[in-house]
């Protein structure tokens, strides 16, 4: 019985040391992440002015969802932010799969393609969106004279929507697709060889070797790439920003640079956090149906 008693408050003793040196953290983690998250959802539905002095909260309201929801750029804003997640993603997925299925097979020189595939990746956005909207210059851009060339027309690439929407997936899908590419790889050299060697025994093609026995088997590793990826691609800002504004119009305008406009460059406080806080749900709101969807991978059940 004295055992049990001094096992518990030897417990008890450790339980307070783990709570003494994580507390600074979590005070940290409250003060940079939690607070200012419950802060611009206050001022979310606050009517906010501004002064001389700063910028104070005057009355609650929900005029700020009211116009939100009544807004045809935010729509489209929603759309576009969607449709680019979507598809930016699943390209990569494909391509990414492709090339981490080639490299797995690689038995030299592994190691320099996979440094040469990250040099995209580890490229800083901003730096990566000004490489190629020189590349897409209407006056001395390559793929510009490359299509001029092509067609005879100087085109305008990023001053069309559909190009410019375009311009930005081409983009995005050259940066982060190594990333993805690197993860699957990760998954494929962890799987067991004896299955797919099992497979071929059986008479198995390449291709229903992948798709029913491989595939399976790197679900966890699919789950992971695509959920990081979908949070990267949902709240996308430095690309858009700085290679088209947002532009032409709205054409490219996602949700973060609608919210940066409206709440830095419009100083309208209370519109721009019912941005953010939307975009924030509409985040959470995927997620959630994305582990659902993947709950076995990820070891949750029920969430």
């Amino acid at each position: 019985m004295s055992g049990l008693m001094q096992r518990g408050r030897l417990e008890r003793q450790q339980a307070r040391v783990g709570w003494l040196f994580t507390t600074p953290t979590l005070v940290v983690l409250g003060l940079v992440t939690v607070f200012p998250i419950v802060f611009s959802v206050v001022l979310s539905f606050s009517e906010v002015g501004i002064g001389y002095e700063g910028f104070a909260i005057e009355r609650p309201t929900l005029e700020n969802y009211t116009a939100l929801l009544g807004s045809a750029d935010w729509r489209y804003a929603v759309v576009f932010t969607v449709g680019y997640t979507l598809v930016t993603v699943a390209i990569e997925l494909v391509l990414g799969m492709l090339v981490a299925l080639v490299l797995e097979r690689l038995t030299a020189g592994r190691g320099w393609m996979m440094a040469l595939l990250l040099v995209p990746w580890s490229m800083i956005t901003v730096i990566s969106a000004q490489l190629w909207g020189y590349l897409y210059d209407a006056s001395y851009g390559a793929i510009t004279w490359g299509v001029e060339a092509l067609t005879g027309t100087p085109p305008l690439i990023l001053g069309q929507p559909a190009s410019a929407i375009t311009a930005l997936v081409v983009a995005d899908v050259w940066k982060t697709t190594p990333f993805v590419a690197i993860i699957l790889l990760a998954g494929l050299v962890m799987l067991p060889n004896d299955v797919n060697e099992a497979a071929v025994v059986d008479g198995a093609g390449a291709w229903s070797t992948f798709w029913q026995v491989t595939l399976p088997q790197l679900k966890p590793a699919v789950a992971v790439a695509v959920l990081f990826r979908m949070l990267q691609a949902f709240g996308v800002f430095d690309l858009p920003f700085v290679l088209t504004q947002g532009g032409p119009g709205v054409a490219t305008q996602s949700l973060a640079v609608m919210g940066y406009k409206t709440l830095f460059q419009d100083l309208n406080i209370g519109p721009g956090a019912a941005i953010a806080t939307t975009t924030g749900l509409l985040v959470m709101i995927g997620c959630l149906v994305f582990l659902r969807v993947f709950r076995a991978q990820v070891g949750k059940e029920d969430l």
